[in-house]
């Protein structure tokens, strides 16, 4: 595809996002009653005096906010504007459109209520007051387009000083969408995740939280090189914050193309064609390449199947087969979490929602989904390796498996009730 037919897209689509976005009315989220407040005795009930009543009784018992109020089913979408999308550090203000959006996705995908803040802070600590301060609102925290490294050091304050779930999307959410694939890639390729060689681009908070969830799924830190800006992450290096240190390998490779060699496994979370088809022709048999950068991934998927026609590939894109997409989790996991009043969402969660995705994958894709796609057939395999987000089983699948691992790790605070959607 030429330049000039790229440029003529991109500003098509340009003006149908701008215009979307402004008409018919601007934004893309509002605030709708689920009371009726029609008359003068449902006025005074909505509002003075009747609504005392329920103030009277969350003074006496601040649980019953559960009962009387929205907190139950509310999830704050918090961002500092200092990470938004591939768009760097735009500001809280600008990064408002996407906190919107990631609102209509939780009503959309699993019924869930958000308010979106845009937080201004001087510092980490005061953006972490800020959020503890209004912390009493919600029923839960999903923090949005913050950078790293300081993004793991807020999550990390949040979850010790709040008792309700504190979820970074970009670390966890893409975690848990990266490992479900790649279980199910590894089980087509035959082969392990005990036994492969990992190369992961980009250290920052989708990195380091997809290597660790691979961690606690049974991978050794030694089967895994971490590759930044300045090369391979490895043990002589002396540039290396806390969070890249974790995972530091002894190696003598220093480069990417010298990681990429006899790898099983890419992930890149990183920047558009930065893997040359040297390297991709350099991995191991039966490769799997996970390519999530957006728009343009870190190898074109066409590209890297002209050198290996044994290879899986997903990327972060709806236009391509294996769409790796942060809807397929943080809607359901937070349902999930908000149905048994989880007061975290821990790792035995997480693990739970992938392998309620990667088991899902497996199962017959009903007609309903395939029309949604414009598809006649589709079932597991090296084109279907995760569902597809318009799959209305999710909401049946991972919710109950979520809520299940916070009772069995013992952090929900009541039996599971699903909420009605």
């Amino acid at each position: 595809m030429s330049d000039k037919t790229n440029e003529v897209k991109h500003q098509e689509l340009r003006k149908k996002a701008l215009n979307y976005h402004a008409h018919p009315i601007p934004g893309k989220i509002s605030v709708i009653s689920s009371k009726p407040c029609a008359t003068q005795d449902e006025l005074s009930l909505a509002y003075t005096p009747g609504v005392a009543e329920p103030v009277r009784e969350i003074a006496k018992d601040p649980e019953l906010a559960y009962k009387y109020t929205t907190k139950g089913n509310l999830v704050a979408v918090i961002t500092d504007g200092t990470a938004v999308l591939g768009l760097g550090s735009v500001g809280a203000l600008a990064g408002k459109p996407v906190m919107e959006g990631k609102g209509v996705l939780f009503k959309q995908f699993a019924g869930i209520d958000v308010f979106d803040l845009e937080v201004s802070a001087h510092s980490q600590e005061s953006f972490i007051e800020t959020v503890i301060n209004v912390s009493p609102t919600f029923g839960g925290i999903n923090l949005e387009d913050i950078a790293a490294p300081h993004c793991f050091e807020i999550e990390r304050i949040l979850k010790e000083r709040l008792n309700i779930p504190v979820f970074h999307d970009d670390q966890h959410g893409t975690a848990i969408i990266i490992a479900a694939g790649l279980i199910n890639a590894l089980e087509i390729q035959a082969k392990s995740l005990q036994d492969i060689k990992i190369v992961c681009l980009g250290a920052g908070s989708a990195g380091i939280a997809s290597m660790r969830l691979l961690v606690a799924l049974g991978v050794k830190k030694n089967q895994i090189n971490v590759v930044d800006r300045k090369g391979v992450v490895h043990s002589e290096r002396e540039d290396l914050n806390p969070y890249k240190r974790e995972f530091a390998t002894d190696t003598h490779d220093r480069s990417l193309a010298e990681a990429m060699r006899d790898a099983d496994v890419f992930i890149g979370v990183s920047g558009s064609n930065l893997v040359t088809v040297d390297m991709i022709a350099a991995m191991a048999k039966n490769p799997i390449v996970f390519a999530l950068s957006n728009p343009d991934p870190e190898i074109d998927p066409n590209l890297a199947r002209s050198v290996r026609d044994d290879i899986i590939i997903a990327t972060g894109r709806s236009d391509y087969p294996n769409q790796v997409n942060n809807v397929l989790g943080f809607p359901f996991i937070f349902r999930g979490a908000l149905d048994v009043r989880a007061t975290t969402i821990n790792t035995e969660m997480e693990i739970a929602a992938v392998k309620a995705l990667s088991e899902l994958t497996k199962l017959p894709v009903p007609d309903k989904v395939l029309k949604a796609y414009g598809l006649t057939d589709l079932s597991f395999g090296r084109d279907y390796i995760l569902p597809k987000p318009f799959d209305h089983r999710l909401i049946e699948a991972i919710p109950p498996a979520v809520a299940q691992a916070a009772i069995t790790s013992g952090v929900a605070r009541t039996v599971y009730k699903p909420y009605p959607i």
